[in-house]
């Protein structure tokens, strides 16, 4: 078991001085508690990490306690061997547990890739503490739809070579997600620093062996619980921020959304890649600024 600090050369592009929680699981996550004022969470996917969301976390934390976690085996967080599930229903429980450590009575939440379905499943388990929601291209829901390059890291003995020793997923994805303009050499260096090796890259491929694509996939009945219970999301105010080149998710999961949300607010970027917080960095922060800050009164 081991986990990572913040280098010295991250701390400009992530300021932050992580906090950290020990889960009944037995491992320590790690995650970023900035400012005061009505929490927004923020839930990151694979194969990033809290870094994902420093720039909203800069934009709101003046008025918002901003919380983004580092799920376990990402980031800064403890990294397991087998004796953890690595399941989605597993990372749901971390998260929950998270929830109700921190004492959050009320929140608000910011959901990304895999962050979808945990996110929106602990939230949705906690429905009368979840005030707003946003969404980047994201899925949690069942669908039949997944691209040929990952259902390649998928592959048994291959996919697990692919990803986790020759970096065949998180290497890629720092090119492959933005649209607009390449990252930065120090914003790429932040998204891939916590996955430079075979062991630290497990949970990065566990993430993919994870897709629950068949009824008999051991995560498929916690991905359909979820979904069965989106539609209470009509209850709150939801703002969708989509990517129109994504790769991964690309509309046909924005068209879904819009379905089962369809009186949400949404903001459709042509040019966004997966990373829309990256492509679009000024008009998506302001958009979750606004949601934060929207008096119903």
């Amino acid at each position: 078991m081991s986990s990572k600090e913040v280098p010295e050369f991250l701390k400009e592009e992530y300021p932050f001085k992580p906090k950290r929680l020990k889960l009944s699981c037995g491992y320590e996550m790690s995650y970023v508690d900035e400012g005061s004022g009505f929490p927004v969470l923020m839930v990151h996917g694979n194969p990033t990490w809290s870094f994902y969301y420093r720039n909203v976390v800069k934009k709101l934390s003046s008025k918002f306690r901003c919380i983004a976690v580092d799920h376990i085996g990402c980031g800064l967080s403890d990294r397991p061997g087998s004796d953890y599930s690595y399941r989605v229903e597993q990372r749901i429980k971390d998260l929950g547990e998270l929830i109700d450590s921190i004492g959050l009575k009320r929140f608000d939440i910011v959901v990304h890739d895999w962050g979808g379905v945990i996110g929106l499943g602990a939230a949705l388990r906690r429905f009368e503490k979840l005030r707003r929601v946003t969404i980047l291209n994201t899925a949690a829901f069942v669908d039949s739809r997944i691209p040929s390059r990952i259902s390649l890291c998928r592959a048994p003995i291959f996919g697990k070579l692919l990803v986790q020793g020759l970096n065949g997923f998180a290497g890629p994805a720092a090119s492959m997600s933005v649209h607009k303009k390449p990252l930065s050499k120090a914003v790429k260096q932040g998204m891939l620093f916590p996955y430079g090796n075979w062991s630290d890259r497990r949970a990065v491929y566990e993430f993919v062996k994870d897709i629950p694509m068949h009824v008999s996939h051991p995560s498929f009945e916690t991905l359909v619980s979820v979904e069965n219970d989106l539609l209470k999301l009509r209850q709150r105010d939801v703002t969708i921020l989509w990517g129109g080149k994504d790769f991964c998710f690309n509309d046909h999961f924005y068209e879904r959304w819009r379905r089962f949300l369809p009186d949400a607010t949404a903001f459709h970027y042509p040019q966004g890649g997966h990373y829309i917080l990256e492509d679009e960095t000024d008009s998506c922060c302001e958009a979750i600024y606004q949601m934060a800050d929207y008096d119903e009164d």
